[in-house]
Parts: C-alpha cells; structure tokens; sequence
C-alpha cells in the first residue's frame, strides 16, 4: 500500500514518519469484515452508518498536512472505525477523538484498546462543538466536512496550531483547507478537492438514526479503554 498508493510523484507523500504510521497499523482490523479483502485498497470503504473509512492516500495526505510532532495534543472530529486516530497516534502524545454516532464510538475504542494503542480517548460528543475540557490543543484534524468551519474549534486551537478539515458540500464540491492560528490572523488555504461525509450535529443535523449528540451529557459520555491513560 505505502509504496504503491503513497510514494509517487503525484501523490508526494514524504513524511518519514507518516509513512512509518502508515505501514505499521493494520488497515484490515478497521473495516467491517465483509471489506477486508478490500482494506488496503486505493479508495474509500462503508463502516456502516452511512459513513466510511477513507482511502489511504487521504489518511496519509491529512495526516501529513497536519505536521503533527511527538509531544504534541490532537483533537480529531470524527472517530469512525478509528483507523485515522490510530494512525495519529502513532505520532504524538495524546489525542481527543470524538464521534457523534455511539455504535462507531464504541467499536472504535474497542479496536484500539485491542490493538494497544493507549494514547486515545474516544468521547462521544458533537464535534462540532470540539472539546473543551482538553483545550487547547496542539492541532485539529476534521474528518467530516461542515459548510464553515466551526467557531469552536478555531478557538480550541492552541496559537500557532494548525487544523485540516474538508470544508463545503458535495453538491458544489469540498476543499481541503489547512488552517493556521497566527495571534489574531486566521490564515487558511484549500490543498486538495475532496468528497467526505457531512458532519452533523450543532444544529447541522444529527447522524442518520441517531440522536443528536448535542443532547449526550458530554463528559459522561466518554468512552476510555479500561486501562488507557
């Protein structure tokens, strides 16, 4: 997959250490089982929910535009099966990820405790709203795409972090835009077209079947591997 989909001339993706993330976590444990012989395949796949696990070209590209460090605080909108968490996670020291839709939320933490990967707290929340009891944070990756991008994050956003989140509708087409919080300057810049699921919640709408999050006590709600930290 990584010397395939990722290290081409077109696709560009040159982070040592993203492409080290990339070819350590087992794609195949994060998608429905009637997928696996698709996991490492060159394009998106369904996760139930009407929401989906993105190809791996994106994961590695978002991944890479966040520019995350070792000692550095994420928050991730949008857990889904957890693949891109536990890609992340890889990479940094700590991350807050949160899901709207609890089946997802659930099976993602228990992937990745299964899997050791004890750097994560999934919460199940409207992401839309972020989460503040952690912030600031060091950087935001967005793996749904709302209209604007929410107030509530850009103020959770440590100064001189940096967010990538798709921005737009799939109708008139989505943006991937790379934000950076310099002092009182708010500087973006689309890189990259882009087709993600719609975030909801936060008065955009709840998941489909679901109630909206926004009504789930927040901090009851969380969602910690039995021996995470």
């Amino acid at each position: 997959m990584v010397l395939r989909q990722l290290i081409s001339e077109e696709r560009h993706i040159t982070h040592p250490q993203v492409l080290h993330a990339m070819a350590s976590v087992p794609r195949h444990e994060f998608v429905p089982s009637a997928f696996e012989s698709e996991a490492y395949a060159d394009h998106p796949l369904p996760i139930g929910y009407n929401q989906t696990i993105s190809q791996p070209y994106i994961v590695a590209f978002m991944t890479q535009a966040l520019d995350p460090r070792p000692h550095q605080r994420m928050l991730e909108i949008g857990t889904g099966s957890g693949y891109q968490t536990a890609v992340l996670a890889q990479l940094v020291q700590e991350i807050h990820s949160i899901e709207i839709v609890p089946q997802l939320a659930r099976s993602a933490a228990d992937t990745l405790h299964r899997l050791r990967i004890r750097n994560v707290v999934v919460h199940l929340a409207d992401g839309s709203l972020g989460w503040p009891d952690a912030a600031p944070y060091d950087g935001i990756l967005v793996t749904c795409a709302p209209h604007r991008i929410p107030r509530p994050l850009i103020e959770q956003l440590l100064e001189g972090g940096r967010m990538v989140i798709p921005v737009g509708d799939l109708a008139r087409g989505q943006e991937l835009v790379v934000l950076e919080k310099r002092g009182s300057r708010i500087e973006t810049r689309a890189v990259l077209p882009v087709r993600f699921v719609p975030m909801t919640g936060g008065g955009l709408g709840s998941a489909p079947g679901e109630e909206d999050a926004s009504s789930v006590p927040r901090i009851a709600s969380s969602i910690r591997p039995p021996d995470g930290r």
